[in-house]
């Protein structure tokens, strides 16, 4: 079987433009079983990505998905001006039951992904108590305008679920502690991409 034909779940983040393809993928994706959950959310790029990503919007809708090949499909029929992207999961560290709604999605990335890299990452996660769900995966983007910059480490993704009743700001700062943890191992763990939850929609 090759690379291409593989499926995952994971996440998918569409920029929000208010414009025709928007709308016709919310809707598309509000009656879609492939979609299992769908938010509209603020996203904030950190300042090392954003070299990478200088197209970015601040709306974006998160949807996460079971089968990456139909979210191909609704990227390249969607394709906006503004960049798309899909994190792939392509193994789950822990999904555990914690109080509270999710609020918040962070991505990094490690400039290192050795296999015994990653199992250190997974039990500093596993430590902080509002982290619901931790995996690891690659991430795809989509876009018709072509980026300046190739993002070098689209293999080494890491995608936290965090579920707090506090505001964002302390789930952020919740976040960067949890990236100083991760750190101080002696990995290079960087934030991409956090997503605020305003809004469930599905």
């Amino acid at each position: 079987m090759s690379e291409q034909q593989l499926s995952y779940s994971g996440y998918v983040c569409a920029p929000y433009l208010h414009n025709h393809e928007s709308v016709a993928l919310k809707e598309s994706w509000m009656s879609s079983n492939n979609i299992e959950a769908l938010y509209f959310v603020t996203g904030t790029f950190s300042d090392e990505s954003k070299p990478y990503f200088s197209d970015s919007t601040n709306h974006y809708l998160l949807g996460k998905f079971n089968d990456s090949q139909h979210i191909k499909d609704d990227m390249n029929k969607h394709n906006q001006e503004k960049t798309s992207f899909i994190f792939n999961v392509t193994d789950e560290l822990f999904q555990r039951d914690i109080d509270g709604a999710i609020n918040f999605v962070t991505v990094y990335y490690l400039e290192f992904g050795e296999y015994e890299d990653l199992k250190n990452v997974a039990n500093i996660l596993l430590k902080r108590d509002k982290i619901g769900i931790g995996g690891i995966g690659n991430m795809a983007t989509f876009c018709t305008l072509p980026s300046k910059f190739t993002f070098p480490y689209s293999e080494n993704i890491v995608i936290i679920e965090v579920a707090s009743e506090k505001g964002h700001q302390s789930v952020k700062k919740y976040c960067e502690q949890t990236k100083r943890d991760v750190n101080r191992k002696g990995l290079t763990m960087t934030n991409l991409l956090s997503l605020s939850i305003l809004e469930k929609l599905k």
